[in-house]
């Protein structure tokens, strides 16, 4: 059975979690497009702050990702978080949208407009306007251990930065 949360607005500086340890450990999922298109990724990396005078994140996508697609096409996403609920991030995290219908895999309840996709089994969400997007450069890396551990293929994430306009906790 799965259950269907009621969210309550919250400021971004009110947030209980501890935003790197949640990343790390609980996983989210990005999600970009609207309510005719989006797809949906697991992430595990980021940043959490404020850059340029706004409460803002920075999350990594590889450009081959069909998630990035939808971010270059679109001016917000969101940053989902599940709890312990790791079988949508094996769904998320090793299946392309390109290839399976992720809503229906994971049973996740999308919630859309025309800016945004979250979905109702979220515990926490994070809605965020695109602000900065460029892919990681080779020659900008200092330590060139990260680029032989994280980047064999030389497919650099893309960072992008956004403003976190609102914050969805389920009450």
């Amino acid at each position: 059975m799965v259950m269907i949360m009621i969210f309550k607005t919250v400021d971004p500086r009110s947030i209980k979690d501890n935003l790197i340890k949640t990343l790390a450990e609980e996983w989210a999922l990005i999600t970009a497009g609207n309510g005719e298109n989006y797809n949906m990724m697991t992430a595990s990396w980021g940043f959490f702050g404020e850059m340029w005078g706004e409460d803002s994140l920075m999350v990594v996508v590889r450009p081959q990702r069909y998630t990035m697609e939808f971010i270059e096409k679109n001016d917000y996403f969101t940053v989902s978080f599940y709890g312990d609920n790791k079988a949508i991030h094996k769904v998320c995290g090793s299946k392309s949208g390109r290839d399976v219908n992720k809503t229906k895999e994971t049973g996740l309840t999308p919630v859309t407009n025309e800016k945004y996709v979250y979905f109702k089994e979220a515990r926490m969400v994070l809605v965020v306007k695109k602000q900065f997007v460029q892919q990681m450069k080779e020659d900008a890396f200092i330590d060139k251990a990260v680029i032989d551990k994280w980047y064999p293929e030389k497919d650099y994430h893309n960072m992008i930065v956004g403003k976190i306009e609102k914050v969805l906790i389920a009450e």
